[in-house]
């Protein structure tokens, strides 16, 4: 059994102290294999908040893969977002902005779909798309193949529309056919777990709530997914845990089981 924990939209600035401490707790719970943070890492690209990220990051004894999120580029300094966007990105988590993890049981592809010409909204270019399809085509049978963006790969809700992934069609098409089992995303701080119709194959979204920031849905908690993969099995689990204010601890709220295809 290998398992990813992923954390999205944690936005440190905004974080709440009792909140993040209670995310430590369940990593030392779940121990898992690979720790995912897919995006916002902050809430306005400061380098106090970057610091506090990294050393919050450094608190989950796992491999980490870190992408950045719209909110990691500057909104207030121009020439610093046109210049040096992930200035403050790099400092904290290193020049690499589309990470990659693999191991005997998982093949894990960042894709950084931020634009330091774009407020919020995200995109993949064609090139993104050729090259991750590529990547996965190497993979193995035993291999989970998961890729990880900031925005939305696919919505479940009308008034989410306009954040959904510019590019979003080319990429569900070639990344299925390629051999994707699963898209991790952030963005919109809502969690679900969604089959995406018409592909070549199988593959599914995956949406994390926001992680640690007081800037919550009125329906949905601060939340963190751990997607457990049974490679014998050839099984997936997606467990969705959300944060109980009354007993201040992570709590198993929902689990979504699929089976990835194989050839």
């Amino acid at each position: 059994m290998s398992t990813i924990l992923q954390i999205s939209d944690p936005h440190f600035g905004t974080e709440v102290p009792e909140v993040a401490q209670a995310l430590v707790h369940l990593g030392q719970q779940l121990r898992p294999d690979l720790v995912v943070l897919s995006g916002d890492i902050t809430q306005r690209a400061r380098t106090a908040q970057f610091a506090a990220a990294r050393a919050f990051m450094e608190r989950f004894d796992a491999p980490r893969l870190v992408l950045p999120g719209n909110h990691d580029i500057p909104l207030f300094n121009l020439w610093g977002r046109l210049v040096r966007p992930y200035a403050g990105y790099r400092a904290a988590f290193g020049d690499e902005l589309e990470p990659v993890f693999v191991s005997p049981a998982l093949m894990v592809l960042g894709v950084n779909t931020t634009r330091a010409h774009r407020h919020k909204n995200g995109e993949v270019s064609a090139a993104q798309v050729a090259r991750v399809a590529e990547r996965l085509a190497q993979a193995t049978a035993a291999q989970l193949r998961v890729v990880v963006v900031h925005q939305p790969i696919e919505v479940v809700r009308e008034r989410d529309v306009h954040d959904r992934l510019r590019g979003h069609a080319a990429a569900q098409a070639a990344w299925a056919a390629a051999g994707a089992d699963v898209v991790m995303g952030g963005h919109i701080h809502l969690p679900y777990v969604v089959p995406l119709p018409g592909l070549a194959r199988p593959m599914w979204a995956v949406q994390a709530g926001t992680a640690v920031s007081s800037r919550v849905r009125p329906d949905a908690p601060n939340s963190v997914n751990l997607l457990r993969w049974d490679a014998a099995e050839r099984a997936c689990a997606v467990e969705q845990w959300d944060f109980s204010a009354a007993d201040q601890v992570f709590v198993q709220a929902r689990v979504t089981r699929f089976a990835p295809a194989r050839d």
